[in-house]
């Protein structure tokens, strides 16, 4: 397999492969700056699932408390 590449046409950053005739893009930054969105976003959803769960824990616990205290108004 060759290792030739060849410039795209009004953009400095991809080349084709003479051999596969794929395009690549060579901006390794923007491939750095894509993964560090891709964590910061996986990061944010992860964060909000967990908010999620602790409101319905707390929605869990808050009808726990209100039938302990009914039960306990029902017993005096």
């Amino acid at each position: 397999m060759s290792d030739e590449f060849a410039f795209v046409e009004d953009n400095q950053n991809l080349v084709r492969s003479l051999s596969t005739n794929a395009i690549i893009n060579t901006d390794r930054s923007a491939l750095a700056l894509a993964k560090a969105k891709k964590l910061a976003e996986e990061y944010k959803l992860q964060e909000q699932q967990n908010l999620k769960n602790d409101v319905d824990n707390l929605k869990k616990d808050m009808s726990d408390i209100k039938s302990m205290l009914t039960l306990l108004i029902e017993r005096n």
